[in-house]
């Protein structure tokens, strides 16, 4: 119903800068927040930033302050500029759609983020 596919991951040397980017290139459904979540080995998938169709992000604690997601005002492209990366945020990183008056998120592919020197 939904298919996300994501960009610009990569490595990364420890304060760098990395954007990732989202484009949702088929959807059946209304989507009202799109974000971006992480897993690295070891440890379950948590959420990184969120926006909403109406413009309102939340960030994790370990994201605020560092991490910037925007969005397209149709919410078919979502981007995470994170800046002052550390070896902890060395993780896969997925992109995430929710839809609209449901519980249900759609994930992409994944794309691998490595902050190391």
């Amino acid at each position: 119903q939904v298919q996300l596919v994501e960009s610009g991951g990569g490595s990364v040397q420890p304060g760098g800068s990395l954007t990732l980017s989202c484009a949702v290139t088929q959807s059946s459904v209304e989507i009202s927040a799109l974000g971006f979540s992480r897993q690295a080995p070891g440890r379950p998938r948590e959420a990184v930033a969120t926006i909403t169709k109406f413009g309102s992000a939340k960030y994790s604690p370990a994201a605020q302050g560092r991490f910037i997601i925007s969005a397209d005002g149709t919410m078919r492209t979502v981007s995470l500029r994170m800046s002052a990366l550390q070896p902890e945020d060395t993780a896969v990183y997925y992109c995430r759609a929710q839809r609209s008056m449901t519980v249900t998120e759609y994930f992409g592919q994944g794309t691998q983020v490595t902050v190391s020197s």
